[in-house]
């Protein structure tokens, strides 16, 4: 089903998606939910939309806005984060200091001792509220 640029993902897409998901996050269940890909960004929309002549309507978007798709890697939204953020390895726990600068933009470095600090996405937590997510590069 097309809706202006934007496809509801059938079986194997959103396999793929979920193999993604479980890579780079460790997380191997969603809610019972369907996916909606429009250019990179992926929606979380209700499986009974498939029930909806779509092409009858005119909508620009459709669902929750759940995360976009970057070189093979998912960076979650907010809402993404915090829908994933308790079941998802790769999270980064801020002080409340660390997290005020993160939400200006500033760049912070990290303690990355023991860690194996990679290019790669983390979701950011701080006192077990989810912001979002940060790149992580070099610590």
């Amino acid at each position: 089903m097309i809706l202006k640029n934007a496809e509801v993902l059938n079986g194997k897409k959103i396999r793929q998606l979920m193999k993604l998901l479980e890579e780079q996050w460790g997380v191997d269940k969603m809610p019972d939910c369907g996916f909606l890909q429009k250019g990179n960004d992926v929606f979380l929309i209700t499986r009974s939309v498939d029930s909806i002549d779509l092409r009858t309507l005119n909508l620009n978007s459709l669902g929750l806005y759940f995360a976009e798709l970057r070189n093979e890697q998912l960076r979650f939204s907010i809402e993404g984060s915090q829908l994933i953020g308790k079941k998802a390895k790769n999270v980064i726990s801020l002080s409340d200091s660390q997290l005020a600068e993160w939400i200006r933009g500033a760049d912070l470095v990290l303690d990355s001792s023991g860690r194996n600090e990679t290019d790669r996405f983390c979701i950011v937590e701080n006192k077990g509220d989810f912001y979002g997510c940060g790149r992580v590069k070099d610590g």
